[in-house]
């Protein structure tokens, strides 16, 4: 079969198209026909060699590409799929030599869960590791012990708060981080303050933002114009840093989004980083909201899997708002 891996880090062009034999899958494991696999800022990362700088991926020979997938059974053993059945999954295994980027994967069947029922696989695709990261950033607002939204050790939330007892300030809004992270605080019945371009305004207000804010300098002024002493959370999917932890009230949470981007803990503010993990079952859960439109399944572009470089390179020129899809 063939897979896009890397051998040397460095720019677009190092993606190699290589010919691999079809992998098998141990105990506990499915087999994926790929029908498409999305691209992340993270296969970029990989690519450049920046993870492996920030010691996040140990030095290999050889390196697979890609999280997400959408496709369909192929071999299922005894795991409760059966053949054919169509699914996404998540890679989280980041040093392995085959990713996504190939026309057949091996994930844990733990990874995975059956595809959003009207979906394409190209649609499908762009689900996993955004949507994922964004429920496993809003977990940590819900751990036993928060103090985001009046929980122990924090104080109640203040005037102008959400039903659903909190106010969470979403930065990178209309990214395809952001876009689910906006849907799923407003599942949740948070008031979502959020973060993005002039003109992504009314996409954002569209996956449930009650208020808008531009991005731009003095973020903490504007968010408190509008939520009085801050918002009891920031998910932080633009890694603006400092700058959004200032909109966030004393005692309040803070969620970065990458290795060594979370600020210092000023004025008692908890900070963490969420680190997506793997959940079939979460997933199925994240597939049947985007199958009742609750969460928006949006696609950039469609290319080959032979052209990832310049799927790597339309990514890194910026601007896209959902995810570009390579198919096999």
């Amino acid at each position: 079969m063939r897979a896009m891996v890397v051998r040397r880090f460095g720019g677009p062009q190092v993606l190699e198209s290589v010919e691999v034999p079809v992998p098998e899958p141990g105990p506990g494991q499915v087999r994926i026909r790929v029908a498409a696999a999305a691209v992340n800022p993270v296969d970029v990362a990989t690519r450049a060699g920046w993870l492996t700088e920030a010691g996040v991926v140990p030095p290999r020979e050889v390196l697979g590409l890609g999280w997400d997938v959408a496709g369909s059974i192929e071999a299922a053993g005894d795991t409760g799929f059966r053949v054919g059945d169509a699914v996404i999954g998540l890679r989280d295994r980041i040093a392995t030599p085959l990713g996504a980027y190939a026309e057949r994967i091996v994930l844990d069947a733990s990874a995975v869960a059956p595809a959003p029922v009207g979906a394409s696989p190209i649609e499908a695709a762009t689900l996993p590791l955004n949507a994922l990261t964004a429920a496993q950033a809003l977990d940590l607002l819900e751990t036993a012990g928060t103090t985001a939204f009046g929980g122990p050790g924090g104080g109640a939330p203040g005037p102008g708060r959400g039903p659903g007892g909190g106010t969470v300030l979403v930065t990178g809004a209309a990214g395809a981080v952001g876009g689910y992270a906006v849907a799923l605080a407003h599942a949740r019945k948070l008031r979502v303050v959020a973060v993005a371009s002039e003109a992504d305004e009314a996409a954002v207000r569209g996956f449930g933002a009650d208020e808008f804010v531009p991005r731009g300098p003095s973020l903490g002024d504007r968010v408190r114009a509008l939520v009085p002493g801050g918002a009891d959370a920031v998910l932080d999917t633009a890694l603006l840093g400092l700058d959004a932890l200032d909109a966030v009230r004393g005692g309040g949470e803070f969620v970065a989004f990458a290795a060594g981007a979370a600020p210092l803990p000023l004025r008692g503010i908890r900070v963490r980083s969420v680190w997506i993990r793997a959940d079939g079952e979460r997933l199925a859960e994240l597939s049947r909201l985007a199958a009742n439109g609750t969460l928006p399944l949006r696609v950039a572009g469609v290319l080959p899997l032979a052209a990832a470089a310049a799927a790597h390179e339309r990514l890194a020129a910026g601007g896209l708002r959902g995810r570009l899809v390579l198919t096999p």
